[in-house]
């Protein structure tokens, strides 16, 4: 062994996932790593002297080992046994190739913003603290009913409405919950939070995007015939009574994602989405080429 330690974390239950845990653990010792499996006591585990977390499972899997990375630091790689699986990096079969290329240290690691969160709840001292990397959800607690809110953008009303929710989400999490919603695709360079309603009764609730410092309030309201709940990364959850507010901004803690390929993300959205690019022909050589000599001519010496 060199002494390289490796967290490896599976999607339970699954009978692929098990096999999948078995070719990545006998890969990454044939590498020369020391594979440290994620069990049932993943909360109470030490990060000490670990590389990465190579991630077998979908989106859901990969959420649920962030919980656990992000404040060790430890960048997650994602190899999907989901069906989208929009922040894996690599498919089923690619395995092999994958712990080869950690163990040869050809990836990058690249930083995602996440969602600091707080609940002040009516009458309490002290909010309740949360985080997300895709969104933290808004919802109402009870189905027949709406939730009243008011939304907040850096401590200034922007609109009253009742709704089934709001979704405040990253750019990541853009192409999960929130575009399921009717919000926009945001590529994950952009530094910004997306603000969603879910279906509103207003003539103002369309969705939003405000930048990297903005802090982003909802309220529920104390008439509010529903009370809601939060909801962050479809993992952790907590209970908003009316009279309640929800405080969302961007986190001091990013989690870490390992990448092996510098594929451009419009790539990544056709692939994963399946999108139809049929009769696409691309930048053509000889305008490319008019281009240049243009700009020769034009350059001053």
């Amino acid at each position: 062994m060199t002494g390289r330690r490796v967290l490896v974390v599976t999607h339970s239950g699954r009978p692929e996932a098990v096999t999948a845990e078995e070719e990545a653990v006998a890969a990454l010792e044939a590498a020369g790593f020391e594979p440290v499996l994620a069990g049932d006591d993943m909360p109470g585990m030490s990060f000490h002297d670990i590389e990465l977390a190579i991630i077998l499972g979908g989106d859901g899997t990969i959420l649920r080992a962030a919980e656990l990375a992000r404040a060790a630091g430890v960048p997650l790689l994602g190899i999907n046994l989901g069906h989208v699986g929009f922040l894996a990096e690599s498919e089923r079969d690619d395995i092999g190739d994958a712990v080869r290329r950690v163990a040869a240290g050809d990836y990058a690691v690249e930083e995602r913003t996440t969602l600091q969160v707080q609940v002040q709840l009516p009458g309490a001292r002290d909010p309740i603290v949360g985080w997300a990397l895709n969104e933290a959800a808004l919802e109402k607690a009870e189905p027949a009913k709406m939730v009243e809110v008011v939304i907040e953008v850096d401590d200034r009303p922007l609109s009253s409405f009742g709704c089934d929710g709001v979704v405040l989400a990253t750019s990541t999490g853009s192409t999960a919950h929130a575009f399921s919603a009717g919000g926009p695709v945001v590529w994950p360079e952009v530094d910004s939070m997306i603000v969603v309603p879910l279906s509103a009764h207003a003539l103002f609730a369309r969705p939003l995007v405000v930048g990297p410092r903005s802090v982003v309030a909802v309220e529920v309201l104390t008439r509010s015939p529903s009370p809601a709940v939060l909801v962050c990364d479809g993992r952790r959850r907590i209970e908003v009574p009316a009279g309640s507010r929800v405080e969302v901004r961007r986190s001091p803690v990013p989690v870490r994602l390992a990448r092996l390929t510098p594929a451009p993300f419009t790539d990544r959205l056709v692939k994963k989405f399946d999108l139809p690019v049929v009769g696409w022909r691309g930048r053509s050589p000889e305008l490319d080429g008019m281009r240049s000599r243009r700009g020769s001519a034009t350059t001053p010496e």
